[in-house]
């Protein structure tokens, strides 16, 4: 029986092709978010929001057309603003409910992750977007409502993607030693991270054929969550 006892993703690059998120979702909410805004500035959340990006931007007096302007420079840099973030997961989870967004997972990752809850391991996703917005791509995919299949969603809140600590408290939140933890992703710096934190990890790394496994002297590299199955999940 292996002693990986949870599952930790990544999602774009690992689950999700990064094309979805930088040619679809990101293009979506910048084409939406001055008409968004002009609509909703009066409601508490989205007005919340616009007074951090204000004050996060150091424009704390700026107006309604200078604050769009700000979200837009950040969405140029693809700064991971907080208050960016949140409006972004609003207006995708509109376009989500109208049947207009769907959310792009891999056929080889739904498989797998169905496939492991179904064994007992515990699931959790890990991912600079908002938690929003990583339930609403898991929530509305192609491949149906994954979002059940998940323990837990982490966003940078609980710290940044190249910092071990974050992956120490994300263990912590899970309840689990690290060690008991395996992290997928397709960035060489989360994984040695999540690496000195105490987990196990493999690099996603979707240019390689499906079943393929190697090393690249720091992590073990899959080209596909078939082969994280077959060389890490099913050995004793």
């Amino acid at each position: 029986m292996t002693d990986i006892r949870a599952v930790v993703t990544d999602i774009e690059g690992t689950t999700t092709p990064i094309a979805f998120v930088h040619e679809v979702l990101f293009p979506y909410a910048r084409k939406r978010l001055a008409a968004f805004v002009e609509q909703n500035e009066g409601d508490p959340e989205v007005a919340s929001a616009l007074r951090d990006a204000r004050e996060l931007g150091g424009v704390p007096n700026a107006d309604r057309d200078a604050t769009i302007a700000l979200l837009h420079s950040w969405m140029d840099e693809d700064r991971k603003a907080g208050p960016l973030k949140l409006l972004q997961g609003l207006i995708w989870r509109r376009g989500y409910e109208e049947g207009v967004l769907k959310g792009v997972v891999h056929d080889d990752a739904a498989a797998m992750l169905r496939h492991w809850h179904g064994r007992g391991l515990r699931l959790f996703v890990y991912s600079s977007g908002s938690e929003e917005a990583q339930r609403l791509i898991f929530g509305y995919s192609d491949k149906g409502d994954l979002a059940p299949l998940f323990d837990g969603f982490f966003d940078t809140r609980i710290g940044a993607k190249l910092e071990s600590a974050s992956y120490r408290a994300i263990a912590d939140a899970a309840r689990l030693p690290a060690q008991a933890m395996l992290f997928l992703s397709d960035h060489a710096g989360e994984i040695a991270a999540a690496q000195e934190a105490g987990m196990k990890v493999v690099r996603i790394d979707r240019a390689l054929s499906p079943g393929s496994w190697t090393n690249d002297g720091v992590s073990h590299v899959a080209g596909s969550f078939d082969a994280v199955e077959a060389h890490i999940i099913s050995r004793a």
